[in-house]
């Protein structure tokens, strides 16, 4: 199956789109129900970033432009997924063992802590891609687009880069951080979406 650019751009705004709406879906759930079982929200992610980065991988060898904020999504739905992975497979076992022995729970810890570094880089790759495509907006005339996306992609990246290297309790809160890169996320979504409907 052969896909023009521009079905591959349409393809990776629905799924940043998706991507961006189920974060505060999820955290909604979360905090309203705390018992519900959310582990399928997970496993839809891992679906849509699976697909994001194979279509972004797509484009990113067929263009001429944007070749960075191709490859920078390429990499947050990677490393996403890879965080996911990390909690459907590691976050249940682990805490049990924990509870019964004192001295798995570091371990368990560290894995917890992992896949938010990952999910934490992830955000950081979209703040980048974001700024990418705020710079070719901005250069085509679209300079409120282009400024709210440069302004929401820096702050994801410095926000998210600040939880990742200080740790999910450290002094930035890593949820206003997510929040900073899922403005980001639906800024660059509308980018891309703009270089579509022009071409």
């Amino acid at each position: 199956m052969e896909l023009t650019q521009r079905q591959n751009f349409k393809i990776i705004v629905t799924l940043l789109l998706l991507m961006a709406v189920l974060q505060p879906v999820y955290t909604a759930l979360f905090v309203g129900f705390p018992g519900l079982d959310l582990l399928y929200i997970w496993r839809l992610e891992g679906i849509i970033f699976v697909l994001l980065a194979s279509f972004s991988a797509a484009a990113l060898v067929m263009t001429n432009d944007h070749a960075l904020g191709l490859s920078a999504i390429a990499f947050s739905a990677l490393f996403k997924l890879l965080a996911i992975g990390i909690g459907l497979t590691q976050f249940i076992p682990f805490r049990a063992a924990a509870e019964l022995s004192k001295d798995l729970s570091e371990v368990s810890s560290s894995i917890t802590a992992f896949s938010f570094f990952c999910y934490c880089s992830a955000n950081m790759f979209l703040g980048l891609a974001a700024m990418v495509f705020a710079n070719s907006r901005f250069r085509e005339g679209g300079r409120a687009l282009g400024g709210a996306a440069m302004l929401f992609g820096a702050v994801a990246f410095i926000t998210n880069s600040l939880v990742m290297m200080f740790g999910f309790e450290g002094f930035f809160p890593a949820p206003v951080a997510g929040g900073f890169a899922v403005i980001a996320t639906v800024l660059l979504a509308v980018c891309m979406l703009k270089i579509t409907s022009k071409d």
